[in-house]
């Protein structure tokens, strides 16, 4: 998504191939995230030779949380049955646990992986 985010506004079209190799992930891989993130509306692609993957909304709107849900589903779910006399307790600590993760990846848009000053970037 950095790499997507980095050519952003430009007529660039991202290669599954290029990606693969920038971000040193197996393109099989990438293919099927690519797909989930397609398939979720924050990425678009264009088949043909001039075809590739870019982002379908700018950056700043696309936030961590969203990535993370698309990629692995629920962050932390909860299968807590709430049993026993630990059970609620356990289950509302996870809760709370899951509410701060949840509010903290929401405060993190795609763009603020992105370094402006040099060539390091954070990958996600």
């Amino acid at each position: 998504m950095t790499q997507l985010a980095r050519s952003y506004g430009s007529s660039e079209w991202a290669r599954i191939d290029d990606l693969a190799k920038i971000e040193e992930i197996p393109s099989n891989y990438l293919v099927q995230i690519l797909n989930d993130l397609r398939n979720s509306g924050l990425v678009t692609s264009r088949r043909g030779k001039m075809g590739g993957y870019a982002l379908a909304k700018p950056p700043q709107d696309i936030t961590l949380l969203e990535i993370a849900k698309v990629i692995e589903g629920e962050l932390l779910e909860i299968n807590n049955p709430q049993k026993g006399k630990s059970g609620p307790r356990v289950s509302e600590i996870w809760q709370d646990i899951v509410t701060t993760l949840e509010e903290k990846t929401k405060n993190y848009s795609l763009d603020t992986f992105l370094l402006s000053d040099s060539n390091d970037m954070y990958y996600i």
